[in-house]
């Protein structure tokens, strides 16, 4: 058996780290104003405090407990590493706020955290995630991707599982807002996607094929701007929905029946279904606005009549049952991460199956043509 060495001890009274309390803050999507009203203190106390100035340990605790962190996490010299901007895609980002922003880069450095204390416990699948984006079209390099990981025009049973084979990293974004949708980034080789499971399942796997776009087509430029938003949705259409599987399965003159039951095909909404045969030709103009009218008349935008099952993660699955037969419960990692149990189980909501310390159950369905393995690492 392994042994693991598990950190997050108290170190109150030691080095007093002021990045870990901007750091905090920003997750909270908190001003130094805001902050410093709830915390009783003065801006310029607040502001001094992010400098370098240690607070007075019963001003911290409050501002530790308001913050949502355990006071050793502000007494850490480790640097936490926010991804920047420009390097980051954000699903609909002209419907977020800067606050909104802020809040999901510091959840991602968290996630990315999270992440190097798996691959220091396990070997991981390898990145198998080609750059793209030479390719000519959004479309071209769906097609080619799907032809590259041998799924053909083949509709795609669970995409988590399938990303998660080709070594991508999926956490949940832990925001409770609607407006993010989802963001993805490169770090150090390994490609990360986040994405806010309380919508729909629909929009979750639309979602994540849209960041599958901004991986492959934008890897060396900025993902930012309206055109390769653009792109990221067309691939993230065309890699859901192959042209050659629509044709030979949907009709010319299609109906919202004939597409509640289509849709289940290829996993994907009503309304994406309907955006995308018009896209190949197979519905005209006066037809595809007649159905966005009825799609919005019938509320199809925001839920699914008989929606898909929510899709989990085999490969974080796994690690946390492997961690449990090891006898580190999630309280112990949120504990070496610094950390509260909630903001762990938040990263893996909606891809986690409850009772990972005690179940044994995993999901059944696997998509792609290979299981994803892992290898328990020893160390001492």
């Amino acid at each position: 058996m392994s042994t693991f060495r598990l950190s997050g001890e108290r170190r109150c009274d030691g080095f007093y780290n002021p990045e870990r309390l901007t750091f905090a803050r920003r997750k909270n999507g908190l001003t130094k104003t805001e902050l410093a009203s709830r915390a009783g203190v003065d801006l310029r106390s607040v502001t001094s405090y992010e400098k370098g100035k240690k607070p007075r340990p019963a001003i911290l605790e409050k501002i530790a407990d308001l913050l949502g962190f355990p006071m050793d996490f502000f007494f850490s010299a480790s640097p936490i590493d926010v991804p920047a901007e420009s390097a980051v895609s954000f699903r609909s980002l002209a419907k977020m706020t800067a606050g909104h922003r802020d809040m999901a880069l510091v959840q991602s450095a968290l996630c990315i955290q999270l992440n190097s204390f798996f691959e220091s416990k396990f070997e991981m699948p390898k990145a198998q995630v080609p750059d793209l984006s030479h390719i000519g079209s959004p479309e071209a390099a769906a097609d080619y991707l799907r032809r590259d990981w041998a799924i053909g025009n083949l509709p795609i049973g669970n995409l988590i599982h399938l990303l998660e084979s080709r070594g991508v990293r999926i956490y949940s974004l832990a925001i409770e807002s609607l407006e993010v949708d989802a963001l993805s980034t490169w770090k150090e080789g390994i490609p990360f996607m986040f994405l806010n499971l309380q919508k729909t399942a629909e929009h979750g796997r639309f979602d994540a094929a849209h960041e599958l776009g901004h991986l492959v087509l934008h890897r060396h430029g900025s993902p930012g701007g309206r055109e390769a938003e653009r792109e990221a949705h067309a691939f993230a259409s065309a890699f859901l929905m192959p042209e050659a599987s629509v044709i030979a399965r949907a009709p010319r003159f299609a109906t919202i029946d004939q597409l509640e039951k289509l849709k289940r095909i290829w996993g994907v909404s009503v309304a994406a279904l309907n955006h995308r045969l018009h896209t190949i030709g197979m519905t005209s103009d006066w037809h595809y606005r007649s159905l966005c009218v009825e799609i919005a008349k019938l509320g199809l935008r925001t839920r699914e009549e008989g929606g898909l099952a929510r899709e989990a993660s085999q490969l974080l699955q796994k690690m946390l049952m492997t961690l449990s037969d090891e006898g580190v419960t999630r309280s112990q990692i949120a504990a070496t991460l610094q950390i509260r149990k909630s903001d762990l189980d938040a990263m893996l909501f909606g891809l986690v199956m409850a009772g990972v310390n005690g179940g044994r159950s995993l999901p059944n369905r696997v998509s792609g043509r290979k299981q994803t393995q892992l290898r328990l690492v020893t160390k001492d």
